[in-house]
């Protein structure tokens, strides 16, 4: 089953290009307000045409804690010519970004980023998460996990497989690397994000302890995971009330 979704109760599916431009931003200041950015990696993009083939990235070697709205780069997945242009992204960028939004429709916004938790789940030999609590429990049997790591994602191929590798999920763990997350709108794509690092804290911290873990059955996995859906609408409130707080403490991301 896939979740995803839009920023703004009002025309969800198709919001204006400045509206993207300054969630995005939004998205970007947020991941360092919860310290998942990393150095100058990592990308979010999202979609600004019907096709998705469109779409707004942030530029080359940009840290996450300054990025504007106006300062995010549109690019085409059809372009060839991309890697070429004074502009171009990150080669990384380009590969998973511009082979997802090629390939893939539902994945409007994609949000790809290293988080601590999250990323040492990634390392384990069987990375899946476990439902130990209502938390965890909304990602049972919900998340792709691809165990075919590479080396760095920097060619058009490696893009396209884990385009493949993420199906039709919301959500992908990859091993050895990190995670991303997709979504049709920016604020259920960051709620995802947002919760998926919150389930794998908890279930780092529970392996830490070194006891036992108490897992959920499949039923009651499966249905912790189904009542999640009736809460889809609160990933929008979830991202207003966020962006209140980061206008409070510094709204130059909208500029």
């Amino acid at each position: 089953m896939v979740r995803a979704l839009a920023t703004t109760p009002i025309n969800r599916s198709h919001p204006a290009t400045e509206d993207l431009r300054i969630d995005l931003a939004a998205a970007f200041r947020l991941a360092v307000e919860f310290d998942w950015h990393e150095g100058v990696s990592n990308h979010f993009s999202v979609a600004t045409s019907d096709d998705a083939g469109r779409f707004l990235m942030n530029p080359k070697w940009r840290h996450f804690g300054g990025i504007k709205a106006s300062e995010l780069i549109e690019y085409d997945s059809s372009d060839t010519e991309t890697m070429k242009r004074p502009d171009a992204p990150d080669p990384t960028a380009w590969c998973i970004h511009g082979a997802i939004h090629a390939n893939v429709p539902h994945a409007r916004c994609i949000l790809h980023l290293h988080p601590p938790y999250a990323t040492a789940l990634a390392t384990l030999a069987r990375p899946e998460i476990l439902p130990i609590d209502q938390t965890t429990a909304r990602y049972f049997q919900r998340v792709a996990v691809d165990l075919k790591f590479q080396g760095l994602a920097d060619d058009w191929a490696e893009g396209q497989r884990l385009a493949r590798a993420l199906g039709n999920h919301s959500s992908m763990i990859m091993g050895n690397h990190g995670i991303l997350v997709v979504g049709p709108t920016i604020a259920e794509a960051f709620d995802e994000l947002y919760y998926l690092e919150r389930a794998c804290r908890t279930l780092m911290l529970a392996y830490a302890s070194g006891q036992k873990l108490n897992v959920m059955s499949d039923e009651i996995a499966e249905r912790t995971a189904t009542g999640w859906d009736a809460y889809r609408e609160m990933s929008y409130a979830h991202f207003s009330e966020l962006k209140r707080i980061l206008d409070a403490k510094d709204p130059s991301y909208a500029n």
